[in-house]
C-alpha cells in the first residue's frame, strides 16, 4: 500500500485555474493507475480524471468538458490535476488515489489507497 498526500486546494473565484498535486508518502506509485476523485458533503465521491502507468492514456469525467488535464511525472512522483475555467460546481474535497491492478477505471472500489483529500472552494 501506499500512502498518498493531496496538496493545492485553496479557495478561488470562478473562472480562475489551479493545480492539484500528489504524492505518495513513503513509497512509490509509477507502477499503479492514478486517479482523482471528488466528493462534496452529502454526496457520493465522484471519479474526476484518471491517468495509466507509463501515461499512455486518460480518462476523465464527461461533465467537466475537457476543463482539467490529469498528469504524471514519475521522476518527480507526482500526479497532478490542472483546473482551467473553475465553476462553482467544482467545490468539493479532492481525493488521490492509486490502484494496482484497475478494470474499472471510474469505480471507486477499485483504487486501493487514498489521500485525505484537499478543499477546493470556488466561489463568485
Amino acid at each position: 500500500q501506499v500512502r498518498l498526500v493531496e496538496s493545492g486546494g485553496r479557495s478561488v473565484q470562478a473562472g480562475r485555474s489551479l493545480r492539484l498535486s500528489c504524492e505518495p508518502s513513503g513509497g512509490r506509485f509509477s507502477s499503479f493507475i492514478v486517479a482523482w476523485f471528488r466528493q462534496n458533503p452529502g454526496k457520493e465521491r465522484e471519479f474526476v480524471a484518471a491517468i495509466d502507468q507509463g501515461s499512455t492514456r486518460t480518462w476523465d469525467l464527461e461533465a467537466i468538458e475537457g476543463r482539467f488535464t490529469i498528469s504524471r511525472n514519475d521522476a518527480k512522483n507526482s500526479l497532478y490535476l490542472q483546473m482551467k475555467d473553475v465553476r462553482l460546481e467544482d467545490t468539493a474535497v479532492y481525493y488521490c488515489a492509486a490502484g494496482a491492478r484497475v478494470w474499472m477505471i471510474r469505480r471507486e472500489s477499485e483504487y486501493d489507497d487514498w489521500g485525505q483529500g484537499t478543499q477546493v472552494t470556488v466561489s463568485p
